[in-house]
């Protein structure tokens, strides 16, 4: 098993907004457990759409004092719904962009939990190319997957037992011009009949009360509900789940595929009726898409960093297509359980990003000093796996000072803790 661990980039840390005042605090904690359940339907009026367009792009520093200003006119109610509304929407352009963020209507949950709409789109149009003309879209949050499903032609039953979430979903149907291809129903996804839909796609919550669930049988509904219900659809399904889902959770009738976005992991999904051979896996990149399939080929050999180092996307580690990486590149592993590749040439490969090394030490904080001080680094992008020192930890020892850059890898090299220094290769 590889080592997952990553390192931190250079970049500062952001400075911290100011904090909300209690009032602002108290209306974000409402509208994020969806309470009141009515604050859609305040939204959805006349004067809540009108009222939403006025504070589309206030700043979060003024917030209480527009507020202040716009309940001598407006409910105070009103105002707090659209308020919230306004930083939920802010929110979400970076997964639906700009247009359609400043369009929908969203909960504290559903920003945090929808799927990006790239990646929607990706799944979408396989569903596509299957044949799928219908989809019953399970656990459907505030839409994000049924809109997808919308605009690549397909006729979509859209199902949430949260009434909230449900009515966003609904809403936005109707916001993006979608309402005759979605039907939204509030209910237990467990009690649906999937019948007269081609496919279906369970997308099953991973959060519960303390967090992140990492358990698919504590899933709601669980990843067994799930996976009979994909064997009964008449054409294909798909199940999102985590991307850390072990491989030997994964059915062995289902085809498991790795999907990142501009380099980071989103999500894994299992598909059933694509054709591919059981046990199949895939890793696929976002944008593009590119996909790497597996060809179920042996760990590949260990030998001494070479001049160029590869750091495979998370997508292809997650898959465990490391070693078709290296077959194209005609590298091999630094390290038996670390997922860098080397090679001694400089290949073209979307699966993988390739950094020129200069230099290898074993690992000391004083000889790197001195090194980056030699060089003039003052840019240090610190990467590590298979290494127990925190990036900014390092960071601090060394004190980059320069107008030049470097990255700095914390790794094993055949078990023994080391150090590569290069940039990134051209």
């Amino acid at each position: 098993m590889y080592d997952f661990s990553h390192g931190a980039g250079s970049s500062q840390s952001p400075a911290a907004e100011p904090g909300p005042t209690p009032r602002r605090r108290h209306t974000i904690h409402r509208l994020a457990h969806n309470d009141p359940v009515n604050d859609l339907d305040l939204l959805l009026s006349p004067e809540g759409r009108a009222l939403l367009d006025e504070v589309r792009d206030t700043d979060p520093a003024r917030e209480l004092a527009v507020a202040t200003r716009l309940r001598r006119t407006h409910p105070a109610e009103l105002v707090s719904a659209a308020l919230g509304q306004a930083r939920l929407r802010q929110r979400a352009v970076a997964k639906f962009g700009a247009e359609n963020a400043g369009r929908m209507f969203f909960t504290a949950n559903g920003v945090e939990q929808s799927t990006r709409a790239s990646v929607a789109a990706y799944r979408a149009e396989r569903f596509a190319a299957l044949g799928v003309t219908s989809v019953a879209d399970l656990c459907c949050g505030i839409g994000g997957d049924a809109i997808a499903l919308a605009r690549a032609g397909i006729r979509v039953l859209a199902v949430d037992r949260d009434p909230a979430t449900a009515a966003a979903a609904r809403a936005n149907a109707d916001a993006l011009g979608l309402g005759d291809l979605i039907e939204v129903r509030e209910a237990d996804v467990t009690e649906v009949d999937t019948g007269a839909y081609d496919a279906v796609f369970v997308d099953p919550a991973r959060r519960g009360g303390r967090g992140r669930i990492f358990d698919p049988e504590a899933y709601s509904p669980p990843l067994s509900w799930a996976v009979l219900a994909a064997r009964t659809a008449s054409r294909a399904a798909a199940l999102k789940v985590a991307p850390g889902i072990p491989h030997e959770a994964v059915p062995e009738d289902a085809e498991a595929e790795w999907i990142s976005d501009g380099g980071d992991v989103k999500e894994a999904v299992l598909w059933f009726g694509t054709g591919a051979a059981p046990g199949a896996v895939r890793a696929t990149l976002l944008p593009g898409p590119r996909t790497l399939p597996g060809t179920g080929l042996p760990d590949p050999e260990v030998r001494p960093p070479g001049r160029y180092l590869y750091e495979p996307d998370g997508a292809v580690i997650r898959a465990h297509l490391v070693a078709e990486v290296a077959e194209d590149l005609d590298g091999g592993l630094i390290d038996p359980t670390i997922a860098y590749v080397t090679a001694d040439e400089l290949h073209s490969t979307p699966y993988a990003t390739a950094y020129e090394i200069t230099d290898r030490m074993p690992f000391n904080v004083k000889k790197l000093k001195a090194l980056l001080r030699e060089r003039g680094v003052g840019t240090l992008t610190v990467k590590k796996r298979g290494s127990a020192v925190e990036p900014e930890e390092l960071r601090k020892k060394v004190k980059p000072q320069g107008p030049n850059a470097a990255t700095v890898f914390l790794t094993r090299v055949a078990g023994a803790p080391t150090m590569l220094i290069g940039r990134p290769a051209r």
